[in-house]
């Protein structure tokens, strides 16, 4: 059968012919500098110790972070955000291992930075993996998070990180009136240059749990829950109030977390802020998409490069996720 032959002088097809010119013309790319690499760190030496539910994500010993580190620098990854489990024995109600000069955190930024200079180090700052309760602050009367206390133990804790050399120090509490706090004293302590990025808007979102698992806080929290300072998932307008409100008070960064759930707070934030807008591609999202590919339903280089791809299209500067290192290869073939 012969089809008479169309009319069209605009032809969108043309320019998906070929892979360098679809390449040439992509409005979004997905670089290993793009990315950044979670680890958490455990008491020991030479120990990497497998986390339950997140496939090819171990808990490191200081030794093998510096290793993991050294492998980021090689493939173009530029930081690595640290994460602590420490052990039940230094807990407190208070959570005031957070700003002991000689906390395994410290230790593995000071031993990373001395081993692999050229790496960039983001240092959380939260109570949740050293409180007896699992939560990310002091709890008052009530029994809810006290948040005036909390944000007192936060600019300690903060200054401590930056006193042990980290480069960016990340507040993921979500306590009201932080930044401005911990930016005070960060410069009161000779701390100017070190950089805050906020998780301005994280919320109370179901897709924690294997990270909860990974840095010990999951026993602790029980069954309670962190929605009276996580945002409502629910909730689109409070979150550009929430960055606006950090960007004034200093926040040099900020996140939205989690984030292939969330691609339209990202796409709304950057919008409206004037500084780096970064998305964490959480726990849950991952081990989501590890669990499928495990079961044979999909591709998961493929389906991992277009999830963070989606992340970045939406408009993220940088994204943290567990795969970076994988992705990173990925990008390298």
């Amino acid at each position: 059968m012969t089809y008479p032959k169309l009319n069209l002088p605009i032809r969108p097809r043309r320019l998906r012919q070929a892979p360098w010119l679809r390449a040439m013309v992509a409005e979004t790319t997905l670089r290993p500098a793009d990315l950044i690499w979670p680890l958490f760190v455990q008491e020991g030496a030479g120990k990497v110790t497998p986390i339950e539910g997140l496939p090819n994500v171990e808990r490191l010993s200081i030794d093998m972070v510096i290793d993991a580190a050294r492998e980021a620098a090689s493939l173009g990854i530029p930081a690595i955000a640290l994460f602590p489990v420490t052990p039940a024995e230094k807990k407190s109600e208070d959570g005031r291992e957070a700003y002991n000069a000689e906390n395994l955190m410290c230790r593995a930024i000071r031993a990373v930075k001395k081993a692999v200079p050229e790496i960039g180090i983001i240092a959380d700052v939260a109570l949740d993996p050293y409180t007896t309760h699992g939560h990310d602050g002091v709890l008052g009367a009530s029994g809810d998070v006290a948040n005036d206390i909390t944000v007192a133990a936060l600019c300690k804790q903060a200054v401590t990180l930056a006193q042990a050399g980290c480069d960016i120090v990340a507040p993921s509490d979500m306590m009201d009136g932080r930044i401005g706090e911990i930016r005070t004293a960060l410069d009161a302590a000779g701390h100017e240059n070190v950089i805050i990025l906020s998780y301005a808007v994280k919320y109370a979102s179901a897709l924690y749990g294997p990270f909860r698992a990974a840095v010990g806080s999951a026993t602790n929290l029980g069954k309670a829950d962190k929605r009276t300072y996580q945002m409502n998932p629910a909730n689109r307008i409070e979150a550009l109030r929430e960055v606006m409100l950090d960007v004034e008070q200093g926040a040099d960064m900020v996140m939205v977390k989690p984030a292939t759930f969330y691609l339209d707070i990202i796409s709304a934030v950057k919008e409206v802020v004037a500084v780096p807008t970064l998305a964490y591609h959480v726990s849950g999202e991952y081990a989501m998409v590890k669990a499928a590919a495990a079961a044979g339903m999909l591709d998961e280089k493929a389906v991992m490069l277009e999830n963070l791809l989606a992340i970045k299209r939406a408009g993220a500067d940088a994204i943290f996720t567990y795969a970076a290192r994988d992705v990173a290869r990925y990008l390298a073939e």
